[in-house]
C-alpha cells in the first residue's frame, strides 16, 4: 500500500496540530485510499486561539483536510507501532505523534 521510506518521510512531517489540505496530501502521496478514509470537514472554534483552524496564516470557520495526528495513527500501523502501548498514555496531538515517532525510532 506504501513503501517504508514513503511512510517515514511522511511521518516525519506530522506534528499532531495541523491538518493538511486534501491537495497537499496528494502533492506527498498519500495513498488515495487514506485520503478518502480520513478527510473531514473541521470547523474553528474562536474562543482560543488554540481551537482556531487557520489555512495561510489566516483563521478560517471551516476546513477540509485530514489531522496528521489521524495520518500518523495509520502510518504508524504500516511502520509496525504497537498503538494499544500508546494509546491512553498521552496527554495530547503532539504527544501522540511524539510517541510514535519514538515507537518507530526504537524499532
Amino acid at each position: 500500500m506504501i513503501a517504508r521510506d514513503r511512510a517515514l518521510a511522511l511521518l516525519t512531517q506530522c506534528t499532531g496540530e495541523t491538518i493538511w489540505p486534501l491537495d497537499h496530501c496528494q502533492e506527498q502521496r498519500v495513498p488515495q485510499a487514506w485520503i478518502d478514509e480520513l478527510a473531514d470537514a473541521f470547523e474553528s472554534s474562536f474562543d482560543r486561539d488554540r481551537d482556531t483552524i487557520y489555512f495561510q496564516e489566516r483563521p478560517t470557520n471551516h476546513f477540509h483536510g485530514i489531522r496528521d495526528v489521524d495520518l500518523a495513527i495509520k502510518l504508524a500501523g504500516v511502520l509496525g507501532v504497537d498503538m494499544s502501548r500508546i494509546e491512553g498514555r498521552v496527554a495530547s496531538r503532539s504527544a501522540m505523534v511524539a510517541a510514535i515517532k519514538d515507537a518507530v525510532m526504537e524499532g
